[in-house]
């Protein structure tokens, strides 16, 4: 995705490091599994039980960006990471580069509760990846500060000049000119010559407004929290922890729709552990976990049997599910 996402997921990381180190002392001859993902990014409630009931230890890694998990992959050519969490493109692209292993599937049985289009949408991540999240990318903002709700992309690319400075874009290039070519009136995925020309000069253009090339914090310390930042592209499930820290942050994904993204859980190719990291993907997706788990992030889960572990306004809620128009017009 991602979608994200934090980076992606800031809210709790301190926290989760500490309960890691504080459970590696009672766990001295426990197993390690490396887990390379977004910062929290999962409940560490669900990851506590899976240790207990493996008698192993996790070790989170984290990226900042799609760009760095691809960076720290080629670094090692996938050494080094047990279970990774990768978008669609990345999972076809590391397979393809034999950097992730073919899942055992006798071994994760719970894959049967996700729903097929989820996995269908990026058919090369069939038997190296599982599903795990999905979103849309759109934005977040101070609506005391801005001059004008955002309703369009273009109001991201093209902002009001009081807006110098004040602007935070994704880190992820191609997500940037996906948005970019939306705002423009093309497809996200368009390889025409003059719409991708004219999509590098809307982003040349936006530049002096741009704040940095990250993803927000968030926490406290969060741009948009401060008011350091007054606009920004963000994941859908992000945004709902931003408003619960700040009533002035508001969230739209624009009227030209936005980016579908699908995270999945893949097995590292040079692990050790790929028996524990299939029965941590099997583990995660058991549908009360699964259900917990989408709870946490606030991001939907592919994993149907779920639904019935999940209370009614998660599903109403059309931050985490967005309407038909909205999905209608966005793209994977």
């Amino acid at each position: 995705m991602c979608m994200h996402a934090s980076p992606r997921k800031h809210r709790h990381w301190l926290a989760l490091y500490l309960s890691v180190v504080g459970l590696m002392a009672g766990m001295a001859n426990a197993e390690e599994l490396v887990f390379l993902t977004w910062a929290d990014y999962i409940d560490p409630g669900v990851v506590t039980e899976f240790e207990r009931s493996f008698d192993v230890k996790v070790k989170y890694m984290y990226f900042a960006s799609d760009d760095d998990r691809d960076e720290l992959m080629s670094q090692s050519a996938g050494a080094g990471y047990d279970v990774i969490l990768a978008d669609g493109l990345s999972t076809i692209g590391y397979a393809n580069l034999g950097w992730l292993a073919p899942l055992p599937l006798n071994a994760i049985p719970n894959r049967v509760h996700i729903e097929s289009k989820w996995q269908d949408a990026f058919p090369g991540t069939r038997g190296f990846g599982v599903p795990y999240t999905w979103g849309v990318v759109g934005i977040a903002y101070r609506r005391d500060l801005v001059s004008k709700a955002p309703t369009r992309w273009m109001d991201l690319f093209r902002p009001p000049p009081e807006s110098n400075g004040k602007i935070v874009m994704n880190k992820h290039g191609r997500g940037v000119m996906g948005m970019a070519l939306k705002a423009l009136g093309y497809s996200q995925n368009s390889t025409d010559r003059e719409a991708l020309n004219q999509a590098q000069q809307l982003l040349i253009e936006q530049k002096p407004f741009v704040k940095a090339y990250s993803y927000v914090a968030l926490g406290a310390e969060s741009g948009l929290v401060t008011g350091e930042v007054w606009a920004a592209m963000v994941f859908n499930g992000d945004s709902i922890t931003l408003q619960s820290l700040h009533r002035e942050i508001a969230y739209v994904v624009p009227v030209e729709g936005s980016n579908i993204g699908v995270d999945f859980l893949t097995i590292g190719a040079a692990s050790h552990n790929r028996t524990l990291a299939a029965a941590f993907i099997n583990f995660v997706n058991e549908p009360v976990n699964a259900a917990r788990i989408a709870r946490y992030i606030h991001f939907a889960t592919p994993n149907q049997a779920a639904a019935a572990h999940l209370p009614r306004e998660f599903f109403e809620n059309k931050v985490i599910y967005p309407d038909a128009a909205t999905m209608e017009h966005s793209e994977f």
